[in-house]
């Protein structure tokens, strides 16, 4: 390995791609970019590629790749485009670790090609462990690679169990801070707006995860992920409340004993954990002062408002291909509610509705995973009027 590590950030134009950039731009004596890829937000991805120089640029929206092309051009850079060119330029010599941060069921395919070729994982999409945890933990095994967590929750889980690895979980807890909705009623809920359902009390996301934070659906995957990062049971993974997003979450040990990691809500921090790992460090990230947080507040989800979080411990539970047409169909209704097709409260019916009726298939393969997601998107698809 070179003496900095050399990074791939799949799905740089998002919202985690921009904040790991930013954490590359601090440490430029850590860290190089090799692999810039995004969907199609080509003119953003052209800044970046000019800015940060990386061998590879992809987009996968094919119509743009002219227009990329062309703009870099004067630089010394390859230029691809499409998924099969994502798959290629994972596997590159040059690169040690791979930043999956493409949103939804579209970063699987690239993060097993990553992991195959033997990359570690700065892994920030969850949905990759939802559709496929059995598989992708099984690859990971196999061909010697580190996943490490970018998800806040699931840092922290990782960062407190740093020296911890030998004695066994009684229990985690994933804190989730209740989203724009909290203590509000099924009836309260009838005619929210996109606009309100985007406004995150707290952390500053992408549309997609921002909707699943208002339905507690972003907490549900949370404990699907954590099930097959930490080798955990369904009963072993409880979620609480806590509106204040200071404690990211908590580790119980067999003795009664609690770890928490706690900090100013910010993802850069989980984000050069996982890029440095294991080692810290400097930044000049904010610091917490307890003088601003007299209180710090903890109470149970509300599941009868919030049924999505309730669905995923029932897919969880279920196994098999369950998570993965969970996660096709809430997809598929959150892009229905962004696009003003449906109300708020269809999406968890979209989501029974259409999890419900899929081929369940106990041990898939990849591509069983692959017809379930299809199928699962087309369930979901009848059901928006």
């Amino acid at each position: 390995m070179s003496e900095k590590t050399r990074l791939a950030i799949l799905g740089s134009t998002g919202s985690i791609g921009t904040q790991a950039l930013d954490v590359v731009a601090a440490h430029p004596e850590e860290f190089s970019v090799e692999v810039l890829a995004a969907g199609s937000n080509v003119d953003l991805l052209i800044q970046q590629a000019i800015r940060f120089k990386p061998n590879f640029v992809v987009i996968h929206d094919t119509s743009k790749l002219a227009q990329l092309k062309t703009a870099l051009e004067q630089e010394e850079v390859k230029v691809y485009g499409g998924e099969q060119a994502l798959v290629d330029v994972v596997q590159m010599e040059c690169v040690d670790l791979v930043l999956a941060a493409i949103v939804g069921y579209a970063g699987l395919r690239s993060t097993i090609a990553a992991i195959k070729a033997g990359k570690q994982i700065a892994l920030a999409n969850k949905e990759t462990l939802v559709v496929a945890g059995e598989l992708v933990t099984e690859l990971a095994r196999t061909y010697g690679v580190n996943l490490y967590p970018v998800d806040s929750e699931h840092s922290a889980i990782f960062q407190c169990l740093a020296g911890e690895f030998h004695n066994p979980i009684e229990k985690i807890y994933l804190t989730a801070s209740g989203g724009p909705f909290r203590g509000k009623k099924r009836s309260d809920l009838e005619g929210v707006t996109k606009t309100q359902a985007l406004k995150h009390p707290n952390w500053s996301m992408g549309a997609k995860i921002t909707i699943d934070s208002a339905t507690l659906m972003n907490k549900g995957l949370e404990v699907i992920e954590a099930k097959w990062l930490f080798h955990l049971s369904p009963e072993q993974i409880d979620v609480i409340v806590h509106p204040q997003s200071i404690i990211h979450s908590l580790v119980q040990f067999t003795d009664g004993s609690m770890k928490a990691q706690m900090g100013l809500p910010d993802m850069k921090l989980p984000i050069q954990y996982a890029f440095a790992y294991p080692r810290r460090i400097s930044s000049d990230f904010p610091r917490f002062d307890f003088m601003n947080y007299p209180s710090l507040t903890f109470e149970k989800p509300d599941l009868e408002t919030f049924p999505c979080l309730q669905h995923a411990y029932h897919v969880l539970a279920r196994g098999g291909n369950a998570a993965c047409a969970l996660n096709a169909a809430n997809e598929i209704a959150v892009d229905a509610f962004l696009h003003d097709k449906i109300h708020f409260l269809q999406i968890p019916e979209i989501i029974a509705n259409a999890s419900a009726k899929i081929t369940f298939i106990a041990k898939p393969t990849y591509e069983d995973y692959v017809a379930t997601d299809a199928e699962a998107r087309r369930y979901a698809q009848a059901e928006i009027h």
